[in-house]
């Protein structure tokens, strides 16, 4: 039986991805200014002689003089592409471009794809080992066992830098850092275990050598291949496999579980059967981990051995073995201490440090956005989710004092404590728990109401909505527009989308009839709420919100945002002791900052301000960032003197005497809020840091700086994010790209800002 994965998407969306905006998935910037004739002649020609002689003179100043400390080689030959098989080596570089982009996203590592089409053995060691001056590591991938195996030792062998073929190591990491954990909850001991390994490839061999380092008995481990158990004597056993061989009499998969601990599955499909494991020995630990479909499911395992503890390679079922929980970090680790390796005690240390992150508590607020509920230490959560903005810490650092340790560090680090810091500067943990709000999205999918659907922005976010698996859009607008715009672009099967036409849907008369009750004493006759209804997008999409046929709505890109609140208003209400207010996340490569109010309240009251405040405080925390609050004005703590000061100060009283759980500070002006050495002139603030959320005294200023900073600050904006409404609502903004919408749309469906 294959489970279907919950994260679906069409061969289109997916080509579509990879081509729009601009074709592929990685870009290089320049990390140094380029403005002036002054940059471009330090850049290049003639500043860049200086650089270069002292490289001649030192090379090890090549870490201080260039980006080579931070860049890791991403290289294949294509000759095993994920469970594809030997495709070549220019069909791996989207693979090899997303590896590129996991360094990046998850550690700040650089990284360049390299696909060498060759398969050689001797010409890409030749090849590869060249190519040692330019980088700081070399990371391998997709390359077919055995070949991996000779090239991985050849290359550790000739460079004097950090080598790792990843479809070995990273598994084999992740893996041991799972059974770790799950000895321990079984109360097993490494060095007692009986652990049957099926399948003899890369992955396969790297867990069965790395579990074998951490203690496991070599006497206690049975490889085997599509041929049965290894042992020693066999015919038609290369060196790497023999290498694990052991007396036995057993030669089937059927009598090497017979009583096992633990197995590990790096096979295929429905290559571990039930009654295999009822054969295995009591709480059974199962690691299927072939891709895309299990050896066997958690839920077969589990319906004929329930004191199992089951674990995968997929992302929809608990304890998943998910490589990218090690690479960027062991990698991020070994770079910052310039090892020339990366050797069997590192790999020790990270996977120690993965599976005692699991089981360490997640701050409450951080584990919801992260899943709903709160992931606590136990059979079905013995690895740590992928997204655990915590991992950029400890697995890092656990990395490069076994770097140190083991005596392949250049460049010991002196102060962790500060180097600790350092990790958690490198990333912004707003994108880790973004990336994981629409991982729960997916999860718990929901109806979307898009109210512009004919508009052709709007309509290609919807469809990716749909084909992301995030839930079905609610098209609202004319049919026949909806359903040729999906012809034109390409979208199979059109007449599958639920399309709500005003003019004929089911849900308008109920909803003229509760829009009249709402609005007969306003102005409105009936004849003038039946037109509205008919005629006017965001009144009908609100009042299909109201009436329950979505679970939320996204608008705004055909009028202006005041229009369309009035117009979302008709039919919906503040949520009850709810202030309606807008955020603009203003997301850097290292920061974020959430500023409010920027759309609704022209000029807040002190007590307005107060909610605003605790309201945004609140989202930030669910977005992963501990919240210091800054109320900006043009004065500082009453410098200079003005007359519109009072609201803010009486907010700041208010937050006094309900002593809320985040730091606030203020008045401020800007540069009291986010300038260290600005702040440090005003020892007595309360901010232990720049502030990360900053509450404007009016719309007026927030609008305005909101705006200003998107066009010039370097930063992405995401927003305006509306709170405060009975249903979750957004409006986005008139220039909006699809993926704007889109990630709007999860946000309303995730609920992270209600």
């Amino acid at each position: 039986m294959s489970e279907k994965s919950k994260v679906q998407f069409t061969d289109r969306e997916a080509l579509f991805y990879h081509s729009t905006i601009r074709p592929g998935k990685i870009e290089i910037i320049a990390s140094k200014p380029m403005a002036t004739q002054r940059d471009l002649s330090l850049a290049y020609s003639p500043g860049v002689a200086v650089p270069v002689q002292a490289i001649a003179d030192d090379p090890a100043t090549a870490y201080d003089y260039t980006a080579k400390g931070n860049l890791v080689a991403v290289i294949s030959n294509g000759t095993a592409i994920l469970g594809m098989g030997n495709l070549g080596a220019l069909a791996s570089k989207p693979v090899m471009e997303g590896k590129a982009v996991l360094f990046k996203r998850f550690a700040d590592v650089d990284s360049i794809d390299i696909e060498l089409a060759s398969e050689d053995t001797d010409a890409l060691i030749e090849a590869i080992a060249m190519m040692e001056p330019s980088f700081g590591g070399i990371n391998l991938e997709d390359i077919k066992a055995p070949e991996c195996f000779i090239i991985e030792q050849a290359l550790r062998e000739r460079m004097n830098i950090p080598v790792m073929h990843d479809d070995q190591h990273g598994t084999a990491i992740i893996a041991a850092a799972g059974l770790i954990n799950a000895c321990l909850i079984t109360g097993r001991k490494l060095d007692e275990v009986k652990v049957v390994v099926n399948g003899a490839g890369a992955s396969a061999l790297a867990c069965t050598s790395l579990i074998k380092s951490m203690g496991v008995r070599h006497e206690n481990v049975l490889v085997c291949d599509t041929r049965g158990v290894i042992y020693p004597g066999r015919e038609n056993v290369d060196q790497f496999k023999s290498a694990h061989a052991v007396m036995t009499d057993k030669r089937t998969l059927l009598e090497a579980i017979e009583g096992a601990d633990v197995v590990l599955g790096l096979s295929a499909k429905g290559a571990i059967t039930q009654d295999m494991v009822k054969r295995m020995a009591p709480e059974p630990i199962i690691f299927a981990m072939a891709n895309p479909d299990p050896e066997i499911t958690p839920p077969e395992a589990k319906a004929v051995r329930p004191d199992a503890i089951v674990a995968t390679g997929r992302s929809d079922y608990p304890n998943q073995v998910n490589n990218v929980l090690g690479f960027p970090f062991i990698f991020r680790g070994a770079l910052d201490v310039r090892a020339t390796a990366i050797n069997e005690e590192m790999k020790i240390a990270a996977a120690t440090a993965i599976a005692e992150l699991a089981r360490e508590q997640v701050h409450e607020d951080v584990a919801a956005a992260y899943g709903g509920e709160t992931q606590v230490f136990g059979r079905d959560y013995i690895i740590p989710a992928p997204f655990d903005p915590r991992l950029m810490e400890v697995v890092p650092m656990a990395v490069a004092k076994a770097a140190m340790e083991s005596g392949v560090a250049q460049k010991p680090i002196e102060d962790f404590e500060a180097y600790r810091h350092q990790l958690k500067a490198r990333l912004n943990p707003t994108t880790s728990v973004l990336t994981r709000v629409y991982d729960e999205v997916k999860a718990n999918p929901k109806r979307v109401i898009f109210a512009e659907a004919d508009n052709e922005v709007v309509l290609r976010a919807a469809i990716q909505y749909r084909d992301f698996g995030y839930g079905e859009p609610v098209l609202v607008g004319r049919t026949q527009v909806i359903l040729d715009r999906m012809a034109e672009l390409g979208v199979p099967n059109p007449e599958s989308y639920h399309i709500e036409n005003s003019m004929v849907s089911e849900h308008v008369a109920p909803m003229v009839e509760m829009l009249y009750e709402r609005l007969k004493r306003r102005g409105f006759l009936k004849r003038d709420v039946q037109r509205m209804v008919n005629t006017d997008r965001n009144i009908f999409a609100s009042g299909l919100l109201k009436l329950g046929a979505g679970d939320a709505m996204i608008t705004g890109m055909t009028r202006p945002f005041a229009q369309s609140m009035k117009e979302v208003r008709r039919a919906l209400d503040p949520a009850e002791g709810k202030l309606p207010f807008g955020i603009h996340m203003l997301v850097g490569k290292n920061h974020t900052v959430f500023m409010a109010d920027t759309t609704i309240n022209e000029r807040p009251s002190a007590e307005e301000l107060a909610v605003i405040a605790t309201e945004t405080a609140a989202v930030a925390r669910k977005l992963g960032h501990e919240p210091r609050v800054a109320f900006l004005s043009y004065s500082t703590f009453g410098n200079p003197a003005g007359k519109w000061l009072d609201a803010t100060r009486e907010a700041i009283h208010i937050l006094d005497q309900q002593q809320p759980d985040f730091e606030y500070e203020g008045e401020l002006a800007p540069d009291a809020a986010l300038n260290p050495k600005v702040m440090a002139l005003y020892p007595f603030s309360r901010l232990t840091a720049p502030a990360n959320v900053l509450i404007m005294p009016g719309l007026q200023s927030a609008n305005i700086s909101a705006k200003l900073l998107r066009e010039i600050g370097g930063t992405t904006s995401i927003g305006p994010m509306l709170l405060g409404m009975e249903k979750p609502v957004q409006i986005v903004p008139m220039t909006a790209l699809a993926p704007d919408v889109l990630t709007s749309a999860v946000l309303a469906a995730a609920g992270i800002t209600g």
